[in-house]
């Protein structure tokens, strides 16, 4: 079997089984059982390759059938050109996550979160974690930046922990585990608090595509209208926040009205939105 027999197979196995990204897909864990990357793979389409190799790809294609996504079956996840381990027991790092971190590094890096800054350095606070890809790419882009982190899962933690260890030098982040504010040290303020919380509504989690099912239901349940937890982080961000700080949060884009008008009882000002790629809104922040 070549190379472009082996990939055609397996993307009609993915199309059969309704997968969106069959051709994508069949490629990455193609490459995976190779030890090689896609454009390799297309450059040397006629190669055959072992009897073993087809078998291995054949038992990744079978659980991607299942409804496993790709980057838990790889471990490993690119997010912002960084490359993140990943596992079940943290969300999958997407594109539209990268508007969040866009948006928080124009405000850092703009200035405009000068009057926040006072005389100290400008410190950072990712609510919810996961597998800690917003916090370690904004240390790594801006590495003056001090950065915190927290999750409430002890696993999220680890894995947020090892992605920050393999990416950044030591120590680079501190990690609290506690459900969102409480594990922090009194008196601790920041120039910025940015999330991706949990935002799905709990009666729309079982709609969602198998993969999505299968990521940590404690990352995606937002209660009954996906703004429990948002609303815990609005509420009392005020209190860890700068004057001037800014409160950033990504969420649904049909939630957007409903999040403005938290923001405005909690105080904050400058209230803005911000689309994703796709041009859905996805992004929005107010300034204390």
């Amino acid at each position: 079997m070549t190379i472009r027999e082996a990939l055609a197979e397996g993307t009609a196995s993915l199309v059969a089984a309704g997968i969106e990204t069959p051709g994508l897909d069949s490629s990455l864990l193609l490459a995976e059982v190779l030890n090689t990357n896609r454009s390799k793979l297309t450059a040397a389409g006629n190669d055959n390759i072992s009897q073993e190799s087809a078998a291995a790809f054949r038992q990744l294609i079978k659980r991607r059938q299942t409804g496993e996504c790709t980057a838990y079956i790889l471990g490993k996840k690119e997010f912002y050109c960084l490359e993140f381990l990943v596992n079940p027991s943290v969300l999958v790092p997407r594109p539209d996550t990268e508007t969040l971190v866009d948006v928080a590094l124009k405000i850092m890096v703009n200035g405009a979160e000068s009057k926040a800054a006072s005389k100290q350095p400008p410190r950072v606070l990712d609510l919810c974690t996961g597998s800690g890809a917003i916090a370690i790419v904004l240390k790594h882009l801006i590495y003056e930046l001090e950065v915190w982190a927290t999750d409430i899962s002890a696993e999220a933690l680890e894995t947020a922990k090892t992605n920050a260890s393999r990416l950044l030098p030591p120590n680079s982040i501190r990690f609290f585990q506690d459900d969102l504010y409480d594990a922090l040290p009194p008196d601790s303020l920041f120039s910025l608090i940015v999330s991706n919380p949990p935002y799905v509504p709990t009666a729309e989690l079982p709609s969602l595509p198998p993969e999505v099912r299968m990521e940590p239901a404690l990352a995606l349940d937002g209660g009954d209208d996906g703004l429990s937890v948002i609303r815990k982080i609005i509420s009392r961000a005020p209190e860890f926040l700068r004057p001037g700080g800014f409160l950033l949060l990504e969420a649904d884009p049909r939630q957007m009205a409903a999040i403005a008008a938290l923001y405005k009882e909690a105080g904050f000002s400058d209230i803005q939105t911000h689309e994703d790629l796709s041009g859905k809104v996805r992004v929005i922040r107010g300034i204390k």
